[in-house]
């Protein structure tokens, strides 16, 4: 549904924040008039000092920008000679000052800014915000104050606690100074900037208090601190400064205090309001003769209550139930009294019923506005958040939004889909419409980011989302799991970005632990290829199911290196051993096993870079079958008890090099599997996000290189999952040790690696197509349009485990797979590609190669198309 009135619906989403603000005018307005009415016979004395000192006007205006970039004319006591100092005074920075006698102690004490009380009034101004500036050098430095005026310029504000004032720059010999214009465009305007900033960080009506008792005390002269400001210092940390621990302190006394004001406050009002205004003095009589006895029974009852001792940040039902206990029973401790001690009937009755109406809403209502000072920031900057999702985990997190005064967030509305919800209020926060409407409501209500509380829902959905709102280039932020947030596990400082996992076309697999713990624990583990993608995130999830000992197989030393250390560095109590070694290093695979006796191995080495493999065949057939023959044999040999292999969708009726050798590697364990008492299978999945040579990081970087995405083919598409998820597929496989088996996951819908383009940029921060080109440069040697799971000959049934299939086969792999892989490592050139081709596709009749050779057998052409397709990795 479309909306006519989102307007006005946006700023009643905002209406929270502008009462806060109203708020701080009330109190400008009041305070004002009070310090008016306070300060009108200093006024009458300055006013007639500076006429007595000679001729001139008392006051003289200057042209300041206010909220919004608005221009007003600021009043001030002159303090320099008629005619000499006047141009010069109006700019501030701008030559020496003449000041007058009187001048300059106006100046030093502050009181020739005594007449902007009238801007305060006029609403130009507040009592306390960031300092004024002249035109000329906002515009100069006009986008550092777009943020600083939103708000009103004050009259104190930090730039007089922190920085020397400009009379004393300006009074010192003109030959020690540099010229005064280019000293204030180059060190106060940007200090003022500065200050002006970290003011509307920390602002909050408790800094505003300190900051005014801090300008009081440093006009008298004193230096206690009461306010220490630091730049991302959290309005809680103010709480630390000495007048926050000297109330602290004294807290008890205080609220007693108070508690008997109001005491005496809520009892006048009620004789007022029985009387209407006028109350005879037989009854003032009454008042003041019961009021001690008034005070000492409430008294008591507020501290057997204890309605003195609780923090009233934290004040709650619990709190304003004993205030409503505390009250009643001195009411009826008082009447009682009148009525059956001293035995006076004349005290009106409806005033026991006024009064304790009064009081407890005196004690309830400041209470709640301390709360309220200390939960809410009248004035920092709250960034206006649009939330995607008005279920239970959008609604907790807007109640942390609106709970905690450190939270940056201010949510101005909710899009859902049900329609249930339309129009209906969470915690204050209207639902504005469904996820269709977003691209009208966005250009109205004008939020600054987007957070997506949608945990647990299809990635498609969220791929539409972000495709949606890919135009208005908004940040997008997501939540973690809703199981996390409603156990109270995490907090809204754990508000993300959304990632590219969140846009996978599948949700996550959640598998169980505990057939992978009884598997692991108490077991020597050994993962080849231990410092890839695949091999390193095995080792890391493997180490938290407590085996006996950990052996990392890899040839590569840097990433042997890295995940031996980054485990090391977790603390684990258990052996971790790096076997520096190649899996077609027959001697060294040997001594490894013999060494260190594993009961599992997990396979990952293998060679997977398609074009590459397509360039060095013979490298590919060695590393990735006769490797993964003699792994298997080795592990059979030294008794190993379980044996999991990993392999490709690639494998599955293949066309590249490396997805046939993938394919003749699972054949050959299958046909091991027969002739073994040590469990052999495998597990096949499709791509993994982020691993060493995949897309995703390829998109990226060429993002941050400002493009072009470069993509092979308009309709190439991909499976997907997350490298964690592959890998917990891999452990819950082995858990089913059925001999000679082959495990896939179920994997949704392929995704095509354009729309994963476009969403990665817009993820980026810009928009696809206009700000980051996509360019298509071709399929690559050995590539397809789409992949496949199951074979032409194959099928799939469901494994004992969710998510998890069994791939049967019209036939198994026998023994004469092993005699074809023995005749091709006895006779194979690695160097002569087309006899590997033909023996591979001899050993898998699936495979059929691309036709991409030049005439007569040449290699040259695919070199060089290699050479220029490599740019894109899909």
């Amino acid at each position: 549904m479309k909306f006519s009135s989102q307007g006005g619906v946006g700023s009643k989403v905002w209406q929270g924040a502008e009462n806060l603000k109203m708020l701080k005018r009330v109190v400008d307005i009041f305070g004002g008039c009070i310090l008016l009415l306070g300060c009108a016979p200093i006024l009458g004395l300055i006013t007639l000092l500076i006429k007595l000192e000679g001729n001139g006007p008392i006051f003289f205006k200057q042209v300041r920008v206010g909220k919004g970039f608005r221009h007003f004319s600021r009043f001030k006591f002159r303090t320099e000679v008629h005619g000499k100092g006047q141009k010069a005074d109006q700019s501030e920075p701008g030559g020496l000052n003449h000041f007058t006698r009187v001048g300059r102690v106006l100046r030093q004490l502050k009181l020739d800014e005594l007449p902007q009380f009238f801007n305060v009034l006029k609403g130009e101004m507040s009592l306390v915000g960031p300092r004024p500036e002249d035109p000329y050098y906002v515009e100069k430095f006009r986008n550092e104050y777009q943020e600083i005026l939103t708000v009103r310029p004050g009259l104190m504000d930090l730039a007089f606690l922190i920085s020397p004032d400009n009379m004393t720059i300006l009074e010192k010999p003109r030959v020690k100074l540099r010229v005064p214009e280019a000293q204030y465009l180059e060190e106060t305007i940007p200090e003022k900037i500065r200050l002006g900033k970290l003011y509307i960080e920390h602002a909050s009506f408790a800094f505003d208090l300190a900051l005014i008792a801090q300008t009081m005390l440093k006009l008298f002269g004193f230096r206690t601190v009461l306010l220490k400001v630091r730049p991302s210092q959290r309005s809680e940390e103010i709480e630390d400064t000495a007048v926050f621990k000297m109330l602290y302190r004294y807290r008890r006394i205080l609220v007693m205090v108070l508690d008997v004001g109001l005491i005496v406050l809520a009892n006048y009002l009620a004789f007022w309001l029985r009387f209407d205004g006028l109350i005879p003095a037989k009854e003032i009589q009454l008042f003041i003769d019961m009021l001690p006895w008034l005070i000492v029974i409430r008294g008591t009852a507020f501290m057997l209550f204890r309605l003195n001792e609780g923090l009233w940040r934290y004040v709650s039902i619990w709190d304003l139930k004993k205030i409503l206990v505390g009250v009643l029973s001195g009411t009826v401790v008082f009447y009682g009294l009148l009525a059956w001690v001293i035995g006076f009937a004349g005290y009106p009755r409806s005033v026991f019923i006024i009064d304790s109406i009064l009081l407890i809403g005196f004690l309830v209502g400041i209470r709640l506005a301390v709360r309220l000072f200390r939960e809410r920031k009248v004035l920092s900057r709250m960034k206006r958040v649009l939330i995607i999702g008005a279920g239970d985990a959008g609604a907790k997190v807007v109640g942390e939004m609106q709970a905690y005064p450190s939270c940056s967030y201010a949510p101005i509305g909710f899009v859902d889909d049900d329609s249930s919800k339309l129009g209906k209020r969470i915690h204050g926060v209207k639902v504005l419409g469904t996820r269709h409407d977003l691209a009208d409501l966005l250009p109205t209500l004008n939020p600054e980011e987007i957070l997506v509380a949608l945990p647990g829902v299809e990635p498609a959905i969220v791929r539409e989302i972000t495709t949606i709102l890919s135009p208005f280039k908004l940040p997008i932020k997501t939540l973690p799991r809703l199981e996390d947030i409603l156990e109270g596990k995490v907090s809204i400082n754990q508000i993300r970005p959304l990632a590219i996992e969140d846009l996978l076309q599948r949700p996550p697999v959640d598998l169980n632990p505990q057939p992978v713990q009884h598997l692991i624990k108490g077991k020597r583990v050994l993962v080849t290829g231990a410092g890839g993608s695949i091999g390193s995130e095995l080792c890391r999830q493997i180490v938290g199911f407590s085996p006996k000992a950990l052996i990392l197989y890899e040839r590569h030393e840097n990433s042997l290196y890295t995940i031996g250390s980054e485990l090391t560095d977790h603390g684990y109590s258990l052996p971790i051993h790096l076997v520096l070694g190649d899996i077609t290093d027959l001697e060294r695979l040997h001594e490894t096993l013999e060494e260190y006796r594993p009961d599992i191995i997990f396979h990952a080495a293998a060679h997977k870079h398609v074009p590459l493999m397509e360039m060095n065949s013979g490298e590919a057939l060695k590393n990735n079958v006769l490797g993964t023959r003699w792994v298997a044999e080795a592990a059979i040999r030294f008794g190993v008890g379980h044996f999991v292999l990993i392999s490709t969708d690639k494998a599955v009726n293949p066309s590249s090099v490396m997805g046939a050798t993938k394919r003749a590697a699972e054949l050959v364990v299958q046909a091991l599997a027969q002739q073994s008492s040590t469990c052999l299978l495998t597990v096949r999945f499709g791509n993994v996000l982020g691993s060493n040579g995949s897309v995703v990081p390829r998109f990226q970087n060429q993002i941050r290189a400002g493009g072009p995405v470069t993509v092979t083919h308009p309709d190439v598409r991909r499976y997907f999952m997350s490298i964690p998820e592959a890998v917990g597929l891999v452990l819950q496989a082995a858990t089913l040790g059925e001999q000679g088996a082959i495990y896939l996951l179920e994997m949704g819908e392929q995704i095509k690696l354009v729309d994963l383009a476009r969403n990665l940029i817009g993820l980026s921060g810009h928009i696809p197509e206009k700000e980051i080109a996509i360019e298509f440069v071709g399929l690559r040697p050995g590539e397809k349009l789409e992949e496949e799971l199951v074979g032409i000959e194959e099928n799939t049934t469901p494994s004992s485990l969710d998510k998890i299939l069994k791939v049967g086969s019209k036939t198994f792999a026998d023994k004469s797979i092993l005699l074809k892989v023995q005749e091709m490592a006895d006779t194979y050139n690695p160097n002569d590609h087309d006899a590997v081709i033909k023996n591979l596709q001899h050993l898998i009749p699936t495979f059929t190669p691309r036709e991409m050779w030049g005439q007569n057998g040449s290699t040259d052409g695919l070199s060089l198309r290699i050479e220029s397709t490599c740019r894109s990795q899909v």
